[in-house]
């Protein structure tokens, strides 16, 4: 189980419609909705600063969140939609999507490295490039992994981890077919530079002893 799910705090709304939803906005709040699950719909506010900060920090509608509404149970929620301004750009409107503990969800997963030391392109002087810190993996709302293990041991200099290298946790799959790279061992600095002026040679030496044998003639 996921050790920390963000708390999103929001208040009831009592009016609907355009003109209750215009008087939110004026109080700083951004309404919303809260719908699915077994119970009716509840319209919220949710305030605007608090939203915005969360919508700047990425990915908003794939992270799971414990919304806190006073006078009603605590709920696990996805969002769903956020409708902003044509202009602005800025949210006008929230919904949000009460999950089952069984709903099969898309969230951002992070990844966690293990056995660095059993890594022989480690111990070469390799360098471990991480190409995705989280995969996005479906999972069960009920069950969410603190992390994907991605296994170091026995990778050389060009290696490569791949998603299907990954052994991921019971109910979890990713949500893309396509099989790619998380992780790559790369050559040190110095090497590369050594591989890059050895082919460099390669190239011109021929060119040198054409030219040479053209001048002698």
């Amino acid at each position: 189980m996921a050790g920390e799910i963000p708390d999103l705090v929001a208040l009831e709304r009592t009016g609907t419609g355009k003109g209750a939803a215009r008087q939110t906005r004026r109080e700083g709040m951004v309404p919303g909705i809260v719908f699915g699950g077994d119970a009716e719909p509840l319209p919220i506010k949710v305030p605007f600063n608090e939203l915005l900060k969360k919508l700047k920090a990425g990915r908003f509608k794939s992270t799971l969140f414990n919304l806190k509404v006073e006078g009603h149970d605590d709920v696990r929620v996805i969002c769903r939609d956020v409708q902003r301004d044509v202009v602005k750009d800025l949210p006008t409107h929230l919904d949000l999507m009460r999950l089952r503990r069984t709903t099969r969800i898309g969230l951002f997963i992070p990844v966690e490295f293990v056995n660095e030391g059993a890594c022989p392109g480690l111990r070469k002087g390799g360098v471990l490039t991480v190409v995705r810190p989280e995969v996005e993996l479906y999972v069960i709302a009920g069950d969410i992994p603190d992390h994907v293990t991605v296994d170091l041991s026995g990778l050389n200099l060009g290696d490569s981890v791949t998603i299907t290298d990954v052994n991921l946790p019971e109910g979890a799959k990713p949500t893309v077919s396509r099989d790619f790279v998380i992780a790559t061992i790369s050559a040190p600095s110095g090497l590369r530079s050594a591989d890059d002026e050895d082919e460099d040679a390669q190239t011109v030496a021929p060119d040198e002893v054409e030219a040479i044998e053209v001048g002698d003639d």
